[in-house]
């Protein structure tokens, strides 16, 4: 079930499918009779993927309120939107126990279980195969960060090996020198003659 090409029109009732954008709006059909019609930029549209239920902590996505009434109902159809307020509040408390009851209104529950038993009429509503998909999905990612993982460790070793050849062939090159580091120093030596004079040779 892809919830992103569902979408709710405000102030029409069902749902309908996008079909391709138009000059001044998009094209959409209606689940309902198939009709086609334009949907102008000036109309509130919005994708089920978008839809949110609010909670007293946080949101819960439409795709799982629908999970939720389909396993509650084993697979089957849920009540009618058209029940009484208190059996559609006694209902959602049962799929959504944490439901904020100050933001989320009666008219926001019959749209909810309206559009379930809309897409369960069109079998729709598959979260089985959408689950399959999400666990192979998860499995190639797992497999793709491994191997990953293994190239980074192998790099690494290669880095390492490399660094450690090219110090032992920088010491091969570097030429060594005896009493580096010392001065030479300077001797001189005074001869003597046999005359009495004294020559100084440096």
């Amino acid at each position: 079930m892809d919830l992103k090409d569902i979408l709710a029109i405000s102030g029409q009732g069902g749902l309908y499918k996008f079909i391709s954008q138009g000059r001044q709006g998009i094209i959409v059909e209606s689940f309902d009779d198939k009709k086609r019609t334009c949907i102008y930029a000036t109309q509130k549209v919005t994708t089920l993927e978008d839809i949110a239920i609010y909670t007293d902590e946080k949101e819960v996505p439409l795709a799982d309120i629908f999970k939720s009434i389909f396993e509650k109902e084993n697979g089957g159809e849920t009540i009618n939107h058209k029940s009484s307020p208190e059996e559609l509040k006694k209902y959602m408390e049962e799929i959504l126990p944490e439901y904020d009851r100050d933001r989320v209104y009666v008219s926001d529950i019959k749209k909810v279980v309206n559009w379930y038993n809309i897409l369960h009429k069109l079998k729709l509503l598959k979260f089985d195969e959408k689950k399959e998909e999400k666990e192979d999905k998860k499995k190639k990612e797992e497999k793709t960060t491994e191997a990953k993982e293994g190239q980074k460790v192998e790099g690494k070793e290669e880095q390492k090996a490399d660094a450690r050849e090219e110090i032992i062939k920088a010491r091969k090159q570097t030429p060594r020198y005896k009493g580096a580091g010392t001065k030479a120093k300077e001797h001189t030596k005074i001869n003597v003659s046999h005359k009495g004079k004294s020559s100084q040779k440096v």
